[in-house]
């Protein structure tokens, strides 16, 4: 499923009133000091015998790049290109960071590259092994918990087909709305889109062009202020809006083209037929402009309440990704069902549902008064048997008791266990849902 919240990567703000401030939202990075040996010079210079055999550097190379922080961090090439009117070793190379998230991979010039540093191919396992020396445990954790994040459902030859063609980045920014946003990921777009390096959507209806002024001339036609769908939400400032895929495709597809962006695993689907999707959206004078979405399946044999969720890097860390999940258990209830997200989780995946699944449950547990089982909480929060069994267990809240499972709730613990579950971000107003299930509108 997808990500919640993922450390944001790029939102600059291209458009905005005078009380507001541009928005630049930077990636969370895990810096491993290498302390490299003094580098003076060109660093990517081709003087001297030994940089110029060098080059062009094959793919598959290890060498030491200089990134945003002004640092050196450790990276593969994987691919290469070469520059426009350039010379015979004039390439530009895709490099992916080591340390980091595959979302951080970008094209880079040859003089970020320090040449003294090339390597060798090394064996993974021993590299590995000392990368890992070089890193406190808590870095090792943080950096784990991102590589793995979405593919615990693919084996080893899946991932490296996956990966293999989606290696680079075929979109690097977008524009959407008042934001210019950095991409993360490779997104399948259609061919003739294949020599472009930013796209231009529009906000509303998600159609995207490959220029300003085709943007331009297409909003003087566009007449949608907010996704075309149903609103079935409204607080304040925020709206729901439910989109079926089978009566808007293109929508359903423009939004799978663009959330595939930000999602590293997710698989992309045509179909859209097949789904319903729930964008969120901050309402002001000039339209409802979305911040993220969620989408469900029609009629899920699994009793899956949720296949993929996103929120828009611009608008993260903001409690919108609570939100979204908040919300899909409200729809559970109306529909009289338990509910639970379309597995495998990632990690952060995991994280932020744990953390749903804590406060939800342990707030039930301080106020109620008595003997509780299992079935009942499952009742109230609409969250599955299993998932209410799994976050118990592992919060030690659950023994097992002449053949039975007993909750233990002592409100100390409680409360430590809330604590650091973290802030439940916003509320969904249950009164402002206007919502009929999916079976019942047909």
């Amino acid at each position: 499923m997808g990500s919640l919240d993922p450390p944001s990567q790029s939102g600059k703000t291209l458009i905005h009133d005078n009380a507001e401030q541009n928005h630049r939202h930077h990636g969370e990075h895990i810096a491993v000091e290498l302390h490299p040996p003094a580098r003076g010079g060109d660093n990517g210079g081709v003087g001297g015998g030994r940089k110029s055999g060098l080059l062009p550097l094959e793919v598959g190379t290890r060498v030491l790049c200089k990134w945003r922080d002004s640092k050196y961090h450790p990276v593969k090439v994987i691919e290469r290109r070469r520059t426009p009117y350039g010379g015979i070793n004039d390439y530009e190379y895709y490099v992916h960071y080591t340390e980091f998230n595959r979302r951080l991979d970008e094209w880079i010039k040859l003089d970020q590259l320090d040449l003294d540093s090339v390597e060798t191919v090394v064996d993974e396992k021993v590299e590995d092994k000392v990368t890992s020396l070089k890193m406190t445990r808590h870095q090792k954790r943080k950096i784990d918990e991102i590589h793995v994040e979405g593919h615990e459902e693919l084996d080893a030859a899946s991932l490296r087909e996956h990966e293999e063609f989606t290696k680079v980045k075929n979109i690097a920014t977008i524009e959407l709305g008042k934001y210019e946003i950095e991409t993360w990921y490779f997104s399948p777009f259609p061919p003739e889109y294949n020599d472009c390096v930013k796209l231009f959507f529009c906000e509303f209806c998600l159609n995207f062009m490959k220029h300003k002024e085709q943007l331009h001339r297409h909003m003087k036609k566009c007449d949608l202020k907010h996704p075309p769908g149903d609103e079935i939400y409204r607080s304040g400032t925020l709206s729901m809006f439910e989109v079926d895929g089978k009566k808007n495709k293109v929508y359903g597809q423009n939004l799978c083209y663009l959330a595939k962006l930000f999602l590293d695993h997710k698989t992309l689907y045509y179909d859209v037929d097949l789904f319903l999707f729930y964008v969120l959206c901050e309402c002001d004078d000039r339209g409802c402009h979305m911040v993220g979405y969620f989408s469900k399946e029609k009629h899920s044999e699994e009793a899956y309440n949720l296949a993929c969720i996103l929120t828009l890097p611009p608008y993260q860390r903001k409690g919108y990704g609570k939100f979204l999940i908040a919300f899909s258990y409200e729809l559970s209830k109306k529909e009289g069902k338990v509910g639970t997200p379309e597995r495998p989780l990632s990690d952060l995946g995991m994280l932020s549902y744990r953390g749903y699944w804590t406060r939800v449950l342990l707030d039930i547990l301080k106020k109620h008064k008595g003997n509780i089982s299992i079935k009942e909480l499952s009742d109230m929060t609409a969250i599955k048997a299993e998932d209410i069994l799994q976050t118990l267990q592992s919060l030690e809240l659950i023994q097992y008791r002449k053949g039975q499972h007993v909750i233990c709730a002592d409100p100390k613990v409680l409360d430590r266990h809330l604590k650091a579950a973290g802030r439940g971000g916003l509320e969904v107003d249950v009164s402002k849902l206007i919502w009929t299930p999916y079976k019942e509108q047909g």
